[in-house]
């Protein structure tokens, strides 16, 4: 068991289901202030009201293919405890987005698959390679094979310039019929704290969106992708009216990440740590009305203290994009690239102020190879890691953390027989904050410790 699987967080169960094509469970939904049309005008007339999308759906579709991805999944016999392997399967969509065959998709479309067949919209049929697979934005990159001329492909409209009410079409293969289109409006923007990721800020829309949608095209008026649908909100697992898309800006910085040849994405951080202004908070700030995120941490020597934020300060917009929580900072700092000026609009005791920052990469090493087991103590058997900020944000935990964590636990070892779990991670021992592997080595019976287990922190004592 790695130290990868073991820090994914757990949720609970609420009675609505988010579904990356038809799996997942959310949290509350929150979003910013949406931005209402100014310039959008009704349809004058009859004729007006019977205009038609074809126009749109004849450029945009042929650029949206079918996913069909096959994997072997490892399985023991419950009841004869004999190993053995089982295919397993998933069906998608996705969007050409260059001419010579780079497809987007979901991650969770061809995640564990070993076996990628994307099939264009005139029928033709390409296997196709995983280039850069980022489960943090749940987009992936696929490159299709044999390609010997240019593609149809669909523009990737970045600018940011939607608004709550604009129209838009859902292009994909739900449940495996093949093509479909269906239509809504854009209900939402800014989406975030929806259970899908900790640094996404997703387009609301309720065009249907179904199982085997995940992957495919949200299309605007003018024909270009401004998102990928990559998750419904649920009670039957099928459209229900709400809908998620992972909007351009991050399926830009995939792809260009992709293209240019890296093997991950790279979000750098502002190095401030949160919390959305309630109404109380807002109160006892004397603010006019709740807004932004108060600064609740700020990282030593990190891009924020440099640029002189403080806690206490209440940061409302990155770049002029307004910001109320954890999720939207990440978001808007996240995209932009290391080392870039972002413009940080803040209200300090009450009155407004801008700073500029130069956000930056995490600071540390997330390479997991460098875990070492310990060979002593009561905690022998137990592989572990300290963590440092680029760690802990690529195995899906607060870059604030500190402390070492556990990654597999041999089974019979002592580490085992004190309890300790895989995703556990120890920060106090007899009294001290632990920052160092070594720390845990040679470590006596009756010693004391604090360890944090899926968010819940646990006091206990070795035996």
């Amino acid at each position: 068991m790695t130290i990868r699987m073991m820090m994914k967080t757990s949720t609970l169960a609420i009675a609505l289901a988010l579904t990356l094509a038809a799996c997942g469970r959310p949290d509350d939904t929150r979003a910013q202030d949406g931005v209402f049309a100014d310039n959008r005008v009704l349809p004058a007339d009859a004729l007006s009201m019977k205009a038609s999308f074809a126009p749109v759906v004849r450029e945009a579709a042929p650029a949206v293919v079918n996913i069909a991805a096959i994997g072997v999944q490892q399985y023991r016999d419950p009841f004869w405890g004999i190993p053995g392997q089982r295919q397993t399967g998933s069906v998608g969509s996705g969007v050409i987005v260059r001419a010579d065959g780079v497809v987007v998709t979901n991650n969770h479309v061809i995640e564990g698959m070993q076996q990628i067949r994307v099939t264009l919209n005139d029928r033709r049929e390409f296997s196709a390679r995983v280039v850069l697979a980022d489960p943090r934005s749940d987009i992936a990159v696929l490159q299709l094979e044999g390609v010997d001329e240019r593609l149809p492909v669909l523009n990737i409209d970045d600018r940011e310039e939607q608004q709550v009410g604009d129209l838009v079409l859902a292009i994909g293969n739900p449940f495996g019929v093949g093509q479909t289109v269906t239509n809504g409006i854009i209900s939402a923007l800014n989406r975030t704290d929806t259970g899908i990721s900790d640094s996404g800020s997703f387009i609301q829309t309720d065009a249907a969106i179904n199982p085997g949608n995940s992957g495919g095209a949200l299309v605007d008026m003018d024909g270009d992708l401004i998102g990928i649908n990559t998750a419904i909100f649920s009670r039957s697992g099928s459209s229900s009216g709400v809908g998620f898309a992972v909007p351009a800006t991050t399926v830009r910085q995939v792809v260009d990440s992709a293209v240019g040849g890296a093997t991950a994405v790279v979000r750098p951080w502002l190095g401030v740590k949160g919390e959305t202004v309630s109404a109380d908070i807002a109160r006892s700030l004397g603010l006019e009305r709740p807004q932004g995120l108060v600064v609740t941490d700020v990282y030593p020597g990190g891009p924020a203290a440099r640029a002189g934020l403080r806690e206490g300060d209440v940061i409302t917009a990155i770049d002029g994009a307004e910001v109320n929580d954890q999720s939207g900072l990440n978001f808007r700092v996240g995209t932009r690239e290391p080392n870039a000026s972002v413009e940080v609009a803040l209200l300090r005791d009450g009155r407004p102020t801008t700073l500029n920052a130069r956000v930056q990469r995490l600071p540390g090493d997330a390479d997991i190879d460098r875990a070492t087991v310990i060979r002593s103590g009561v905690l022998s058997g137990a592989q572990v890691l300290a963590l440092n900020p680029a760690l802990a944000d690529s195995l899906g935990g607060d870059p604030f953390a500190t402390g070492v964590i556990v990654g597999a636990v041999q089974r019979g070892s002592y580490a085992h027989r004190s309890g300790l779990q895989g995703g556990d991670i120890v920060m106090v021992v007899n009294g001290r904050a632990v920052t160092s592997v070594q720390q845990l080595t040679d470590l006596g019976r009756g010693s004391e410790v604090i360890i944090e287990r899926r968010g819940r922190r646990i006091t206990g004592v070795l035996r």
